[in-house]
């Protein structure tokens, strides 16, 4: 049975769901435990050069903006504690910030087999596959992204020293067809998400001309 009242709307959760970059296969979801307050999106816009001489170069688009994107999220476990939440009391938010963490490491078996590849002679070490993080923050935003920047403010402690409250700041970066190619799983989130924006566009209020001013185009 649900625990929310009749007729009111379930409070969704943004978050990260971490993907094969081959195949999709969902591989773990992390959901924040508070929603932030704000998000901050920047676009960096990728222009043809105009060094060309050629007029035309000044509109052309050479492809997707780089998007940046900012999240502060808090993680308290008082909640937890208070309830007698077995894993809250022995480890604190260890748990919760550990595998935020392990987003951007690694693995320790990978780092292993890497130093038995360089012990037995080997000159050519590719670099660890990652998972593909997907960010999501409502079914209108789901968009592939590369974490660029993670910093974690661990704020209150229990009598063992475990975390109990702390804010988590990611900086994530959305990638593009130019970073995955259309053919990857990830170029084709990437075109989703772009495709949701175009849709969404087309349900703006339009203008007019007597809203700026003027009768029309000189």
């Amino acid at each position: 049975m649900s625990s929310f009242p009749p007729n009111t709307p379930r409070l969704l959760r943004g978050g990260l769901v971490l993907v094969d970059p081959t195949t999709g296969a969902v591989l773990k979801i992390i959901a924040l435990q508070y929603n932030p307050d704000t998000l901050t999106r920047s676009l960096q816009i990728k222009a043809a050069s105009a060094d060309t001489g050629d007029h035309l170069e000044a509109l052309r688009l050479k492809g997707p903006p780089v998007e940046t994107i900012k999240v502060e999220a808090e993680i308290d476990a008082t909640d937890s504690l208070e309830g007698g939440d077995s894993q809250a009391l022995q480890s604190g938010l260890h748990p919760q910030l550990a595998a935020i963490e392990t987003l951007v490491y690694p693995s320790s078996a990978h780092l292993q087999s890497v130093n038995s590849e360089a012990s037995g002679g080997s000159i050519e070490i590719a670099p660890a596959q990652a998972p593909l993080p997907l960010f999501v923050f409502g079914p209108k935003r789901i968009a592939p992204v590369r974490i660029t920047e993670l910093s974690i403010t661990e704020e209150a402690f229990d009598a063992a020293l475990n975390p109990i409250r702390a804010k988590v700041s990611l900086g994530l970066r959305v990638l593009t067809v130019d970073d995955l190619g259309f053919e990857a799983k990830g170029g084709g989130l990437f075109m989703s998400y772009l495709q949701a924006k175009e849709q969404l566009a087309q349900g703006a209020p339009g203008g007019s001309f007597a809203l700026l001013g003027i009768n029309g185009i000189p």
